[in-house]
């Protein structure tokens, strides 16, 4: 099985507003997504593209797609960008049959070097909903560190729900080898 971790392109925008609206509501709520805060696809289309434009260093939103033996199977990406400082990682593997599989690790390894070379990051934080076990237990075996659970709102789509805060600084990143 060849894992791969790539830029997004315009031709991967259908692909994650698809992931977006075709999903399984149980799935979207389990990832702590308030239904009624969705995007239209005209709305992650229009997002998307407008970030794509744009030079890397004022994107307000960076994404990788993955992929397994050529077939894109999801995307991370990062957000609340304060470029050659931090960012906030998001991690969605679209595809079932590529879930609980063990394939979050490496693929989050793959993308952690385009993420702080291209981005300039010294720190990454990822904040996924508590109760999700998958990308918890992702963060963990890639090297994150906990810092703490707390109560907030964490995205434009989410309900309110307790996160757990994982970071992975540049220095750890490269004691890791990961870097």
């Amino acid at each position: 099985m060849h894992l791969q971790t790539r830029e997004l392109t315009e031709e991967d925008i259908p692909l994650i507003a698809d992931y977006w609206l075709i999903s399984p509501d149980e799935h979207l709520i389990s990832m702590g997504v308030d239904l009624d805060k969705l995007p239209s696809r005209a709305g992650f289309t229009q997002m998307l593209q407008s970030q794509l434009v744009l030079p890397v260093e004022k994107r307000q939103s960076y994404a990788l797609i993955w992929e397994v033996d050529g077939q894109s199977i999801g995307h991370t990406n990062v957000n609340q960008i304060e470029f050659g400082v931090e960012a906030h990682m998001h991690l969605h593997i679209w595809k079932a049959d590529f879930r609980k599989k063990g394939l979050g690790a490496e693929l989050v390894r793959q993308a952690l070097p385009l993420f702080f070379e291209r981005l300039q990051l010294q720190k990454l934080i990822c904040e996924p909903y508590a109760q999700n076990p998958a990308p918890n237990r992702t963060l963990e075996k890639v090297g994150f560190s906990f810092v703490k659970k707390h109560r907030t709102i964490p995205g434009s789509i989410n309900f309110e729900q307790e996160v757990n805060r994982w970071e992975l600084t540049r220095e750890a990143c490269e004691v890791l080898g990961l870097l």
